[in-house]
């Protein structure tokens, strides 16, 4: 099953004041203050706008940083790279490809057995599909990410 992932406008208008400003105005959550920094289930991560799948549980670390980190996308192709120069940094934004949801941003410092990359997330640009509810969601597709 191919899902049509896009913006979805509605779904733009039911986010909350912080959710709007991470996924559409490229805002940052506080550090520590969000809802997945410490989320230890199993499950999937989806864009809160398009519900594209971005991340698994079985790639999130605990990075100390206050964000949900993850080593790796579970669909390369639902992320988008882009050159951030905000703030006198360079850095790399991550975006969602079908959403064009601001997600936060890539760095070189992750675990060097996984890659060495940390993609580090905003909790408020993410829903998050527990692992016993994928199929009903929709993602049964990545219950197989999750086999032991």
């Amino acid at each position: 099953m191919t899902q049509d992932y896009r913006k979805d406008p509605e779904a733009v208008s039911r986010l909350t004041p912080q959710q709007y400003a991470v996924t559409q105005e490229a805002a940052t959550e506080p550090a520590f203050r969000n809802r997945f920094w410490d989320n230890h289930d199993e499950g999937l991560y989806v864009d809160i706008v398009s519900g594209e799948p971005l991340f698994a549980s079985v790639n999130k670390y605990d990075s100390r940083s206050g964000w949900p980190s993850f080593t790796v996308p579970v669909e390369p192709g639902n992320i988008v790279e882009k050159v951030d120069r905000t703030y006198g940094m360079v850095r790399t934004e991550v975006r969602s490809a079908h959403g064009d949801s601001h997600l936060g941003h890539l760095f070189d410092d992750g675990p060097a057995d996984a890659g060495g990359l940390r993609y580090c997330i905003n909790s408020a640009a993410l829903r998050f599909v527990p692992l016993a509810e994928l199929d009903e969601a929709g993602y049964g597709q990545y219950r197989t990410i999750f086999d032991k």
